[in-house]
């Protein structure tokens, strides 16, 4: 076969690629957009395939993507930038974005846990599909109503709103605190529970209750607590001040706010574990940063990421999404240890 380069040191176009393999623009298109069986033969494909390799040609995606209709974008909704957890959550999902030619917009609820604007003129122009955690569920009102696919993460399998969910058996990692703080001997605990409302924190809050309920001969008792560590020194503070016996176990909703109840059983000249023992969730950089390490549960951030965006690519390929909850980990570390005697 016989090629020409482009005149000019012009990047090569789909002309030059049909005009050296001798086929038409649409055949071009047909080859290289993957849609030639059945309508063009084995030995015209080569052709196409081999002039465009040695002409180095790329298609022009946003061209090809305007004809087809599809951006090819997923929007990553969060509710803040400054945890970790979510940085890793985005991690997981642009990786299985760009095996298939996707691209991740993040966009972090500017207040949080709050609602926030649309981020784009019109969603339905600019995206294919939307992957948001149930924290930031209020940054969703501008989106929701369109006709845009909606994967929840960690979010309430009934929500109607969504096509596809993928979340963390969180219930499994409550019932594993219990049974490593039940085996040290604990048997008075408080639950220094997000302040913030989410299906995720109710499915641990309902777990720890039943765990112990179903142990026996253990005392629970609850404190809301903010998702910061001042908020939540103060929270497990007044916990361990109320009037009775002092609990022995911090059972905490994250790792943010078991840092906040180690720096609170220390203020009160305690000591972490020999005095109250603290666990956490979610086993960010801080676990193994603070001293004594945390005692916490696992979740795989990324898996998670990867797992949404692949529910997504499910979806808008019109395949059923997995359904199975992703399995999480107690990791035992120096901040929990035997109950003090009474």
């Amino acid at each position: 076969m016989q090629t020409r380069e482009p005149t000019g040191g012009a990047r090569p176009t789909s002309r030059d690629v049909a005009r050296a393999a001798g086929v038409s623009q649409a055949t071009v298109s047909l080859v290289l957009g993957g849609k030639w069986r059945g309508r063009v033969s084995e030995r015209t494909a080569a052709l196409v395939r081999d002039a465009a390799a040695e002409l180095g040609y790329r298609p022009n995606l946003a061209a090809r993507n305007l004809r087809l209709g599809r951006t090819r974008t997923a929007l990553l909704v969060v509710p803040a930038l400054t945890n970790e957890f979510f940085a890793r959550v985005y991690g997981g999902a642009a990786a299985v974005a760009g095996e298939h030619g996707f691209g991740v917009v993040l966009y972090p609820s500017p207040e949080g846990t709050g609602p926030a604007r649309d981020p784009f003129p019109s969603a339905r122009a600019a995206l294919d599909g939307v992957i948001a955690s149930s924290m930031a569920a209020g940054a969703l009102d501008a989106i929701r109503g369109t006709d845009l696919p909606l994967v929840m993460l960690d979010s309430d399998p009934a929500d109607p709103a969504s096509a596809a969910q993928v979340n963390l058996d969180v219930a499994d990692g409550m019932r594993q605190v219990v049974d490593h703080l039940r085996a040290l001997g604990h048997r008075r605990f408080v639950h220094l529970a997000s302040a913030v409302p989410s299906w995720t924190f109710a499915v641990r809050a309902r777990a720890l209750e039943e765990a112990l309920g179903a142990a026996g001969e253990a005392e629970l008792r609850t404190v809301a607590s903010p998702l910061d560590v001042a908020g939540a020194a103060e929270a497990a503070a007044r916990a361990l001040a109320a009037p009775g016996p002092r609990p022995t176990a911090l059972v905490c909703d994250d790792d943010i706010v078991a840092a906040g109840a180690c720096k609170a059983v220390r203020r009160m000249g305690l000591r972490v574990p020999e005095d109250v023992s603290v666990t956490g969730f979610d086993d960010l950089a801080l676990a193994t940063a603070v001293e004594p390490e945390l005692t916490t549960v696992r979740l795989p951030a990324e898996r998670i990421g990867e797992a949404g965006m692949t529910a997504l690519l499910d979806v808008l390929s019109s395949r059923p999404p997995a359904s199975e909850a992703l399995p999480v980990t107690l990791i035992p570390r120096s901040s929990t240890g035997p109950a003090p005697a009474a």
